[in-house]
């Protein structure tokens, strides 16, 4: 059947809250990790659990971003950690560029095989359509056995 659309309300029953959260929380996360793959962008998701428990995504991961925006103050101000990050992350995004061209590339060669096969399936059964006498004698019907 699918999935179907539910009217957006507050659900009241502790149970029915709890699971319909776990379950959006990995759909959530799952998302993000996505962006992070195709779009090559930094992310940070932070949720809290109707039990007041905190679950974040991040990518890189949560601390450097939220770091990046909201610095604490006792944060390491040292220059040489800091570049070394920078490398890190620059060799990490570069690596996420060049397996996104890689996917893009092979989505394509799966598309043109995909078409391939449809057009050889067609091809098959056009041949086997107009070469009917050498099907066995079991599959004819009436009129082509007369």
């Amino acid at each position: 059947m699918g999935h179907q659309r539910i009217k957006i309300a507050k659900i009241e029953v502790k149970n029915h809250l709890q699971v319909t959260f776990s379950k959006r929380r990995f759909d959530l996360f799952k998302k993000a990790s996505e962006l992070c793959t195709l779009c090559g962008v930094k992310i940070a998701t932070i949720v809290f659990s109707p039990g007041r428990k905190v679950f974040s995504f991040g990518h890189p991961n949560v601390e450097f971003l939220v770091d990046s925006f909201l610095p604490r103050n006792n944060t390491n101000n040292n220059p040489i950690a800091n570049n070394s990050l920078q490398l890190v992350e620059a060799h990490r995004n570069d690596n996420v560029c060049g397996l996104n061209l890689q996917l893009t590339q092979i989505l394509g060669e799966v598309e043109i095989e995909k078409k391939r096969g449809e057009s050889l399936d067609q091809m098959r059964k056009t041949s086997q359509s107009q070469c009917w006498w050498e099907a066995s004698i079991s599959q004819l019907d009436l009129q082509e056995l007369e």
